[in-house]
C-alpha cells in the first residue's frame, strides 16, 4: 500500500484531502501542529497515522516508508501572513523548500506544493491589464502570502529530475464545507453573514474578479497530481480554478442557492476600498495535461454548505476558530498570559 505523508492534513483543505485519500485506500500519515485541534479528523482518526509536529521540524520517522508527501502545511492567508511575516516565510517558503530536498535525498519519489493564485493579483481593476493569465504570465507578487509561495516555487521546482517528481498546484480561492470550517473565505463568508445576520455586503462594488474552486474539488486535484505519469507534470506548475467571477455576480449566485436553501438574505453594496484583490486565470493547462476539472458548481456547494453547517452545529460563526488571523492572535496572546514558552508562531 502506497504510503502518503500529507503536511497540514488537519487544516482547512487537509481535512478534506485526507479524507478523499483514505476513500481511495491510500496509508495516510499526517503531520500537523494542529493550531485548530484534530477535531477535524474524526472521521478517519482510526484510519490513518498522526504525527504532532511542525512543518520546520519534520522528525526523521515522518518520513519513513513514504512514497510522496503533499505539502498543504503553513500559514493560509494574508492577515495571518501580514500578522507575522517571518514565520510566514519560515513555513511557507523555506520548511517547504527544505522539506522537498530531504525527500529528495531520501528517494521519495513525489513532492506536491500548495501554491496560490493569489500570487497573480494586481490589485484594483485596470482594465489594460486585466486578462486571463496562466502558468507562462509574467508575475511579480507583493504581499508577504503570495511572495512566500511565488519564493519556494522557485527554489522547488528545479529540485526536479530523474526519479524525483515536484509539483505545484496554484489554487484559486477556495470555498465549501470542511470538518475544519472557515467563514475568511468569499463564498464560505457570504453565507455566514446570511445565515447569521440577513445580509451579504461586497466591498468596492464586487467589480473585482475572483478565481474559485471548492475544497473538495482541490482535493481531488491534488490525487489527480499524485497518480499522474511523472512525464507528465514534474517540474510543472498548474492552475487550478472551476471559474473566475466577479465577486457581485458571486454574491447574486450564492444568494439564489441560499433561497433554494431556505436561507433569504439581501445583499448591501459597499463602494469604499477595503483589500481588493483582482485577478483572472486560466485551469485549462490541468485539463489538457491530465483531463482533469473542477465539476463542482459555488450554486452545489453553497447547498452543500447550509446542510452541514447546521448538521454540524457550526452555527457559533462569530466563534474566532473559524477565522485563522482571529485564532492565532489568541493562541498568541493566550500563550504570552499563560507563560508558555514564547510565541505560537515559534
Amino acid at each position: 500500500m502506497k504510503r502518503v505523508l500529507l503536511v497540514g492534513g488537519a487544516g482547512y483543505v487537509g481535512a478534506v484531502l485526507t479524507q478523499e485519500l483514505v476513500e481511495r485506500g491510500y496509508a495516510v500519515r499526517v503531520l500537523d501542529r494542529l493550531y485548530f485541534g484534530q477535531s477535524s479528523l474524526e472521521a478517519v482518526r482510526d484510519r490513518i497515522e498522526l504525527v504532532l509536529g511542525d512543518m520546520r521540524r519534520v522528525p526523521d520517522a515522518a518520513l519513513d516508508n513514504v512514497s510522496a508527501v503533499i505539502n498543504v502545511g503553513g500559514l493560509s492567508n494574508d492577515p495571518t501572513a501580514e500578522y507575522h511575516p517571518k514565520a510566514n516565510y519560515a513555513m511557507n517558503t523555506q520548511a517547504s523548500i527544505a522539506l522537498a530536498k530531504r525527500c529528495r535525498d531520501l528517494g521519495i519519489r513525489r513532492y506536491i506544493y500548495a501554491s496560490s493564485c493569489s500570487i497573480y493579483d494586481r490589485g484594483v481593476s485596470d482594465e489594460e491589464r486585466d486578462v486571463v493569465l496562466d502558468e507562462n504570465a509574467e508575475v511579480d507578487p507583493q504581499a508577504s502570502y503570495s511572495s512566500s509561495k511565488f519564493l519556494a516555487e522557485r527554489e522547488l521546482l528545479p529540485l526536479a529530475g530523474g526519479s524525483f517528481c515536484v509539483v505545484s498546484l496554484r489554487k484559486g480561492t477556495v470555498f465549501g464545507f470542511s470538518p475544519r470550517m472557515r467563514y475568511d473565505l468569499v463564498v464560505n463568508s457570504f453565507v455566514k453573514d446570511a445565515m447569521s445576520k440577513g445580509v451579504m455586503t461586497i466591498h468596492y462594488g464586487g467589480e473585482m474578479w475572483r478565481p474559485l474552486v471548492d475544497v473538495r474539488d482541490a482535493a481531488r486535484a491534488y490525487i489527480a497530481l499524485l497518480q499522474a505519469d511523472p512525464a507528465l507534470v514534474n517540474g510543472q506548475v498548474f492552475n487550478l480554478v472551476q471559474a473566475n467571477y466577479r465577486i457581485s455576480e458571486l454574491a447574486l449566485r450564492v444568494r439564489e442557492a441560499l433561497r433554494e436553501s431556505g436561507v433569504q438574505a439581501d445583499i448591501k453594496t459597499d463602494y469604499t476600498y477595503k483589500g481588493v484583490r483582482n485577478y483572472r486565470v486560466s485551469g485549462r493547462k490541468l485539463e489538457r495535461i491530465l483531463g482533469f476539472r473542477p465539476t463542482i458548481t459555488v450554486e452545489q456547494s453553497v447547498h452543500t454548505l447550509v446542510s452541514e453547517i447546521r448538521r454540524c452545529g457550526f452555527t457559533d460563526f462569530d466563534h474566532p476558530r473559524y477565522y485563522n488571523i482571529l485564532w492565532m492572535r489568541l493562541l498568541e496572546e493566550n500563550s504570552q498570559i499563560i507563560g508558555a514558552g514564547g510565541s505560537v508562531f515559534e
